[in-house]
């Protein structure tokens, strides 16, 4: 019996630290632990959706494209808000 190695490209990385980063941050919201208006929550969901758009670099997929793209502009959306509203302070 022959094992094989299986290998992560970059690519596969990114998308997995990708979804645990945006699965982290529901649980957190969940736990009551983020406010889903704080910059941690944004920029977990944004670099997480950023992670896992990375990982169609492996084999292309249009309903992730679609579904995280707008998560990475709603993110951005959310962080600019964000900022707009505590300048208005």
């Amino acid at each position: 019996m022959h094992a094989e190695t299986f290998a992560f490209a970059w690519y596969d990385v990114a998308g997995l630290l990708g979804s645990a980063m945006v699965l982290v941050a529901f649980f957190l919201l969940q736990a009551g632990r983020l406010s889903a208006t704080g910059l941690a929550y944004q920029l977990l969901n944004l670099f997480g959706a950023g992670g896992v758009l990375l990982s169609l670099l492996g084999g292309f997929n249009p309903a992730v494209l679609v579904l995280e793209g707008t998560w990475v502009l709603v993110s951005a959306y959310g962080i600019v808000r964000s900022f707009r509203a505590r300048q208005g302070r």
